[in-house]
């Protein structure tokens, strides 16, 4: 189990959020692959400084996956979406 992440006026533990953001991109996979930090945070029902610390928790164990164009950043579930050898195919 990861350390505490966050200070005592969390409203979650990290197992739930994972379990909110899984499901809730899980629903939503038919019709897009990527989300926005906000997205994320939205499912999650915290503020964004406590939902960022669930979202780099879930990143560094595999849970979500991490995409950025350089301008952009979106995460998304490991596996869906476009593969990233097929990015650069015409």
């Amino acid at each position: 189990m990861p350390p505490d992440i966050l200070t005592e006026r969390s409203k979650m533990d990290y197992e739930t959020a994972k379990e909110l953001v899984v499901a809730g991109l899980t629903k939503k996979q038919k019709t897009k692959s990527k989300f926005y930090f906000n997205d994320l945070a939205k499912l999650i029902g915290e503020k964004p400084r406590a939902a960022k610390k669930y979202v780099n928790q879930m990143v560094q164990e595999g849970v979500l996956e991490y995409w950025s164009s350089g301008s952009t950043s979106l995460y998304g579930l490991p596996g869906t979406g476009k593969q990233a050898f097929a990015e650069h195919e015409d």
